[in-house]
């Protein structure tokens, strides 16, 4: 800004923007980003955020060279299938301490995470695993068996082979 002499401003030199004018700008910049930022919010929500889970229930056939006692998981799914001299069964793989996935060793499972073990039947041999693993419920006969993850059944429940 140029003054004059006498404190008067030059008529070339640009109007000075008033504060209520600069905040009503400031207010339509922020209500655009606003609706742009929604805009493309809104574009995303057809497509799936959350992955579906696969289903509780699911058919599984034993190999028929699995020796007695050796556990089967299905791929994809946290579960050991058994079948022993009385019949089929399910063990849950997730740990009851705080749901990590134990791995199959030849004694029985192993938790990764704290060290747990457990039996081959899933049994507690050493904490910090509060209780046992999960036996689930299994229906079927000659080979074809339907585990359910989503029923429990008390520990040494089979279905007959």
């Amino acid at each position: 800004m140029t003054s004059t002499p006498t404190g008067l401003r030059s008529r070339l030199d640009p109007e000075p923007m008033p504060r209520r004018d600069f905040l009503g700008m400031a207010s339509l910049v922020s209500t655009g980003a606003a609706l742009l930022f929604a805009l493309i919010g809104s574009m995303r929500l057809p497509k799936a955020a959350v992955l579906p889970l696969p289903a509780r229930r699911f058919n599984v056939s034993l190999p028929e060279s699995l020796p007695p006692g050796e556990p089967y998981s299905p791929p994809g799914r946290n579960v050991a299938v058994f079948r022993d001299g009385e019949g089929v069964f399910a063990v849950s793989l997730v740990c009851t301490h705080l749901g990590c996935i134990v791995k199959p060793t030849p004694t029985g499972f192993d938790c990764p995470c704290h060290g747990s073990r457990f039996g081959p039947d899933g049994s507690v041999l050493r904490g910090p695993a509060p209780t046992p693993l999960q036996w689930l419920m299994v229906k079927g006969k000659d080979g074809q068996y339907t585990v359910d993850e989503s029923i429990t059944v008390p520990q040494g429940t089979r279905v007959s082979v």
